[in-house]
């Protein structure tokens, strides 16, 4: 996240002042985990908050959870930002998926708040971990096959499906194969 000096202008390079990063990683039995915080931010401006703050715990807590790129909110002066929804099931992400597109309103403010929204010049980035000829490798939401293993004279792609590994046929000389966007999890052996 950009952080600049207080009370500059939040976009451009002027009154910027030094960037900060937290990572969090989707536990296994649900709900979001701070792994680390890195800031080159000297001092932190009182009127931005710290980036490990963004996403409140409450939302972190939820089982699941669904990243929306771009969100607009009409009392809020038509301001644009990412959002974090989180629910206690898949249905429940759903129902708030569908009234986040109506009225975003009543899905990020009120007593049972569903969502962290993201600061306008703030970037948030998907991430998910791959195996490549048998090493973990994390790699950025919606890569494609091509982006892991480009010009493969073999390959092969173990993908879970129903709670097993299974093959995935992929003729290494079609192009349009490489453009098979992967998913966490999948294990990739190529050369």
């Amino acid at each position: 996240m950009p952080t600049f000096r207080e009370g500059a202008p939040r976009r451009g390079l002027e009154g910027f002042i030094g960037t900060e990063v937290a990572q969090y990683r989707a536990r296994t039995e649900g709900g979001l985990r701070l792994i680390s915080v890195e800031s080159n931010v000297a001092q932190r401006p009182q009127d931005q908050p710290p980036v490990s703050k963004l996403i409140p715990a409450a939302i972190a807590r939820y089982r699941y959870h669904r990243f929306v790129y771009q969100v607009i909110f009409r009392s809020k002066g038509e301001t644009r930002g990412a959002v974090l929804l989180g629910g206690g099931s898949i249905g429940e992400l759903e129902q708030l998926g569908a009234r986040l597109l109506t009225d975003p309103e009543s899905v990020c403010s009120g007593p049972f708040v569903h969502c962290a929204v993201f600061p306008e010049a703030c970037s948030v980035a998907l991430e998910m971990e791959i195996f490549v000829n048998g090493a973990p490798r994390t790699i950025l939401w919606g890569s494609l096959l091509t982006s892991v293993a480009a010009q493969p004279r073999r390959i092969a792609l173990l993908r879970r499906y129903a709670g097993h590994l299974v093959p995935v046929k992929i003729d290494p000389a079609d192009a349009n194969a490489l453009r098979l966007p992967l998913l966490p999890g999948d294990r990739l052996n190529w050369e």
